[in-house]
This record gives C-alpha cells, structure tokens and sequence, in this order.
C-alpha cells in the first residue's frame, strides 16, 4: 500500500525523521514540530499520510477507533505500509535506516513503537519518539523478544489527556520496561498535545541517543485516585453490594460542568474518607449503567445506599449543597 508522503530535507541532513500524525490530521499536521525539533536541519523529514478517511474530520486516519473488530487488520496494514515507507525513504535519500528516528502522535504514536520494536529483518530505528501513544492493544506491537537493552523510548503524555487516560500510558511504558527496552516517560500538564517543555525534552533525549547514550528510568506508579472509575462489570461488587454509602459521578470527559465539580467531588472524598465511598462513572465507556440510571444530563452526582440509588443531583455545585442535597447530614 502507497502511502501520500510530503519530504523535507535540507542540505545538511544526516538522518531520516519520520513523523506520523494522529486521527483526523494529514501529512502536514507534524510538520510544525520541525523548527522546534531539528533547528540545525539535522534531518531529512518524511511526513506521511493516513490511508483512511476519519469520520467527522476532514484528516485522515491509521485505523478506525470506532470499529474494533477491523482495528488489529487495519493497524497491521498501516504498520506494514510505514514499514516500507521507512525502507524505500532511506535507501531513496542515502540514510542509514539504523540511525532514523520515528516519531508520532496519538494513533501514529502507537504505530512507531510498533515500527521500532517489531519482530523482522529489517534494521531497527536508532530511537522512537511517542506522544501521546493510542496502543488499542499491546499484542499489535508483536515485540521483538531480543529488543531488550536496544532501541531507546521516550513516551510523552498529558496528565489532563481526555482521549487517551495518563495511566494508559504509563500501563505502556511499563510494559516496555518490563521488556528490558530503555524507557523514558514524561508527563505534563497538558491536554492531548504537545507543549514547548516536551519538544525541548524530546531534543535533549535525541542528543542523548545520538551520543550513544540509552536513557532509562523508572516508569512512575499511577497514583492513588480519591475517586476512582467503576465499570459495569466492576459495579455490583463496588456499589451495590458495598457496606458504605457510595457517591458515585456520573461523568464524560467532554462534559466542561464535569470537570467543574470534579475538584469538588475530590475534596469530598478526601474529607468524607472512612464514611462515603466514592467512585465515578463515564457514561461514555459504560452506557448501560447510564441507561439503567436515567443518566440524562451531566454531571450526575448520585447517593447510593443498599443497592438502591436514593438521592441524586444535577449540575455543577459547591461541596455544602450537593452534600445537602444529597442528605450527608453531617456538614463539616
């Protein structure tokens, strides 16, 4: 499969860059990285693009998020194709391709790190870039089981990532770890993006690899949630069986009145520990618990007692009405 491609270089290129959009983008999308991540024109860009229309986007994608049975087919064909692509690139332009580095976002994020660290004959990557990785599944990566101690990772994310949870990708990178691969992980405070502070630490690592270094440190626990997610499978031992009222949030990441009352779910939490249970539902990922509840509008916080929904609020509140009008009588 052919894939659309732009290419930059300079005169002074000495290695490929191969940068991969995410959903809904083109071949033009990373190309605004490069005065920030090749400033001496140390490279010579290849910028590719998606084969498959995004739905409600006039970009372009590797594999469609909304049908999971054809992901794993798509992504392999995808896969396959950036593949070549790396190949025929390196030998068209006079690269080592053992000295490229790949580099993506989002759903081509997830793809590079299959491109580096993939099982084959052809030569590895000297380094793989990953921001904001979308791994659908860490079997589509098929490891090479002797990457160990070889091709170095730094993996990027947004603590405040809507699309793809923080601790998806740090279930990522410590599954690479795991493996003996040489993983750097960076959180920032940003959303699904990028920020100067990760380009500028995405430079200092390249440096790092091209001066023989194989960064690696430790990948960071998840930290304890006050309000941890509950899914439908999850829900029956978690709230109605539970001994302890439960205040569940019934939420969804688009939702700017959900994130609002958060916070305060979360003060809640800390003050009420040890008498309510707390716990939060995204009505995106679990439907049928919002259709068994009449979840119609969000945010939803509800009071749950014996199995039974007995209270519930709408909206946005301060902390002393919602714990009035969810009857926690006893008001700090």
């Amino acid at each position: 499969m052919a894939l659309i491609t732009n290419t930059i270089k300079s005169s002074s290129a000495e290695r490929l860059l191969l940068l991969v959009h995410g959903y809904g983008a083109d071949e033009r999308d990373l190309a605004g990285l490069l005065p920030y991540v090749d400033q001496s024109e140390r490279f010579a860009t290849v910028l590719p693009r998606g084969p498959h229309n995004a739905p409600g986007s006039p970009g372009f994608a590797w594999y469609q998020f909304h049908d999971p049975d054809a992901i794993a087919a798509a992504f392999a064909q995808s896969l396959d194709a950036l593949d070549d692509l790396l190949e025929e690139q390196c030998a068209q332009l006079g690269f080592a391709r053992s000295q490229a580095v790949v580099a993506g976002f989002s759903q081509g994020a997830g793809l590079v790190l299959a491109l580096g660290l993939r099982r084959g004959n052809r030569d590895r990557p000297a380094a793989v870039v990953a921001m904001s990785p979308a791994v659908p599944d860490f079997a589509l990566l098929d490891i090479d089981p002797d990457i160990a101690g070889t091709v170095p990772v730094i993996i990027q994310h947004g603590s405040q990532d809507p699309m793809i949870p923080i601790k998806s990708a740090r279930a990522t990178a410590r599954f690479l770890s795991n493996l003996g691969i040489p993983v750097v992980f960076r959180e920032y405070a940003m959303q699904h993006n990028v920020t100067l502070d990760s380009m500028r630490d995405t430079v200092a690592w390249i440096d790092q690899v091209f001066d023989g270094v194989l960064p690696n440190e430790s990948v960071p626990d998840d930290p304890i949630e006050l309000v941890p997610s509950v899914t439908t499978a999850q829900w029956t031992s978690e709230v109605l069986q539970s001994e302890m009222a439960v205040i569940v949030d019934f939420w969804a990441p688009w939702c700017g009145p959900c994130k609002q009352v958060a916070p305060v779910i979360d003060q809640m939490a800390r003050m009420r520990a040890g008498s309510y249970k707390f716990v939060k539902v995204n009505i995106d990922e679990e439907p049928q618990l919002a259709q068994q509840y009449g979840v119609q509008s969000i945010p939803m916080i509800g009071l749950f007692r014996g199995g039974k929904l007995e209270r519930s609020v709408l909206g946005a509140k301060p902390r002393t009405q919602l714990e009035t009008e969810l009857g926690m009588l006893v008001i700090p």
